[in-house]
């Protein structure tokens, strides 16, 4: 029988719980899917087959219906931090004259803003509602995902993240109610109504590096934040 190799086990902390957890690197095996889905450019694909991975190399138990975004974003880069090395090259295109230039990213830099509570998650809507909302979570971003218009998907992002509605007395959790009662209610607000709610929204935690580069062909400075996962596979 062949020998097996010895995987080092490592501790990270999830940004939205300060839970810690241990997880492995992940190997060619589970790296060939992800290549392969970077192949075809497909965002969705690249988000399944990241998922996917972290669940894999993850070990501890955790729920991964309410992991947001963000912790996504930031579970997945310390992991391929661990996997590849600290760094990796991705191609930018100069802001100048568009030359495609190979820069590398030190992941031990890469952070998740706006971490801290300084984001009031509580909206005053009228003298007697109110709404809680809370930061996206990976199965929010399937169910947007099915929208047909940028219109339909801002709605839908406002719906998915109301997460308790204060009504004089009266206390309603998004959780026990349908999908449709939120959009109704969400499409029942007037304008200055949804853009408080869309301006909350608009502050969640990103994953964030900034980048910085002489251009090989002309030579400009360039300077550019990368922010997201899919920024990172360029």
């Amino acid at each position: 029988m062949l020998p097996r190799i010895a995987t080092p086990k490592y501790d990270m902390i999830v940004p939205s719980t300060g839970e810690s957890i241990t997880y492995r690197p992940y190997v060619v095996k589970e790296e060939k899917i992800l290549l392969i889905a970077f192949e075809s450019q497909d965002e969705t694909a690249i988000e399944k087959s990241v998922i996917n991975i972290i669940k894999e190399c993850v070990e501890s138990k955790i729920d991964f219906k309410t992991l947001t975004n963000f912790d996504i974003e930031f579970m997945f880069i310390t992991l391929r931090g661990k996997s590849v090395g600290e760094g990796i090259k991705v191609n930018i295109k100069c802001d100048e004259c568009e030359e495609s230039n190979e820069v590398k990213i030190d992941l031990d830099k890469v952070k998740v803003l706006n971490l801290d509570d300084s984001v009031d998650k509580h909206v005053k809507i009228t003298d007697d509602i109110s709404i809680d909302l809370r930061w996206q979570t990976t199965a929010d971003s399937k169910t947007n995902a099915n929208t047909s218009s940028e219109t339909e998907a801002v709605i839908n992002l406002v719906a998915t993240s109301i997460e308790t509605i204060y009504s004089g007395e009266e206390i309603f959790a998004a959780k026990d109610v349908t999908k449709k009662e939120l959009l109704d209610f969400v499409e029942s607000l007037n304008t200055d109504q949804f853009n408080s709610l869309v301006e909350v929204i608009s502050k969640a935690p990103y994953l964030s590096y900034n980048l910085e580069y002489d251009c090989k062909g002309c030579k400009i400075h360039n300077k550019r934040s990368l922010s997201g996962l899919i920024d990172f596979f360029q």
